[in-house]
């Protein structure tokens, strides 16, 4: 069987298994859930091993440390895994839920019922606890899913998909409803995201380029964002401790991710009392200071910032800071070169701040909080199948809810329309 005859596959596999997880009941989602969590504790060391596999193999091949890092399954990991599975079992199941009902002069009831999207491709690169997220999104919001993690990612992921296959079996459900895509061949890639007949959304997680070529190519509603080049503003009314510990854990926490800190604002009024202790902190920690002019002025050791600093989403120990006039600077800068995605101010002027959270264009903005905290798992929805950027249907991380939709339902007693 050719690449593309065994994508076919998968998605007649999928749309089949889609319609029995339409009408799955929440007991059996949860138990299927739950099953699987309990096999990830089980077979830790055998999820252990086979990402070793693949770490040693991306290091052989020369792989970023950026993606080593976000490859690397470690016990703390594997561990949210788990707990994330946990969260998702106790959410409320959204399939069926009716809202805004109400009658209508004709004497009718119209509402809107929540249902799943149908079939979701998701494609993802390097981090394989993205299988257990997605997985566990799309089969608790009802919907059958068809995974295509990246080659270097492959062993863990065959492995995971044997114990997500099994954990739905245990539950009474279609070990079909979650397909592990299992050639590296990128041939795949480009049948998923043209199936249209048997896929409904496309989700892609990945660097810039694989969501831009999605993008382009799909003829499948794509669910997505490009890049996360984020800002922290240091307003001129900030608490100087508050605004060091965000600043510093929205950069080091971790450098791979898209809702790492890429570009710090600081107001003029500040500066020089607030950067040269942070730049302190930073060089501690071996991150790369890159500054304009006014900032080279406190920081005279530190590397000029071009205009392409700005636009850059760095995924490494990289910093560009700029100092602004006021807040009107700030997000200027940040609705001209930010990506929509993850923006924080601190400051302890309440109407500066809430001015901050209605102006700025991003689909999470942040109040004396570091932008690391955007994320699925920690805004209570037991995971994220991805973040969105896009304005219509889903936007930030995407949940449950993002992976439904509404139809009208009308409820009547024989009217007929005159």
């Amino acid at each position: 069987m050719d690449v593309i005859e065994y994508m076919q596959t998968l998605g007649q596999n999928a749309r089949q298994a889609s319609r029995a997880m339409a009408r799955a009941s929440t007991q059996d989602k949860n138990k299927a859930l739950l099953a699987i969590a309990d096999a990830i504790t089980s077979q830790r060391d055998a999820i252990k091993a086979a990402n070793q596999r693949d770490m040693q193999r991306g290091r052989d091949n020369g792989l970023e440390a950026a993606l080593l890092d976000r490859l690397e399954l470690t016990d703390e990991r594997i561990d949210t895994m788990i707990e994330g599975l946990h969260q998702v079992a106790t959410l409320a199941d959204p399939v069926g839920e009716i809202t805004d009902l109400k009658y209508r002069p004709s004497g009718i009831q119209v509402g809107k019922m929540r249902v799943p999207l149908g079939v979701i491709g998701i494609i993802y690169e390097s981090r394989p606890n993205v299988t257990i997220e997605a997985a566990s999104l799309c089969l608790k919001s009802g919907n059958a899913a068809i995974l295509r993690g990246g080659s270097e990612a492959i062993e863990a992921n065959r492995t995971l998909a044997a114990i997500i296959s099994a954990g739905l079996e245990q539950a009474g459900l279609p070990a079909n409803a979650v397909q592990v895509v299992e050639t590296t061949d990128r041939a795949a890639v480009g049948a998923l995201i043209t199936m249209s007949e048997y896929v409904d959304v496309i989700v892609p997680r990945g660097g810039k380029g694989l969501i831009e070529r999605i993008s382009r190519d799909a003829k499948v509603v794509v669910i997505k964002h490009l890049d996360g080049i984020c800002h922290v503003y240091i307003d001129e009314f900030a608490d100087k401790t508050k605004a060091i510990n965000i600043a510093i854990n929205a950069k080091t926490h971790r450098y791979g991710t898209c809702n790492t800190m890429e570009t710090l604002l600081v107001h003029q009024a500040v500066a020089a009392d607030i950067l040269p202790e942070l730049a302190e902190a930073y060089v501690a920690l071996d991150v790369e200071l890159r500054g304009c002019e006014r900032t080279r002025e406190l920081l005279t050791d530190i590397h000029a910032a071009t205009e392409e600093d700005w636009h850059t989403e760095y995924l490494a120990p990289i910093l560009a800071i700029k100092i602004v006039d006021d807040m009107d600077s700030a997000i200027d800068h940040i609705n001209h070169y930010g990506s929509h995605h993850t923006d924080t101010i601190v400051s302890e002027n309440y109407t500066l701040a809430r001015r901050f959270l209605t102006e700025v264009d991003s689909s999470s903005v942040m109040v004396n909080a570091s932008t690391r905290f955007a994320d699925g798992f920690e805004y209570g929805l037991g995971a994220e199948i991805g973040i969105s950027t896009d304005k219509i249907h889903a936007r930030g991380p995407v949940g449950l809810d993002g992976l439904t939709s509404q139809k009208y339902v009308v409820l009547g007693n024989g009217e007929v329309r005159k």
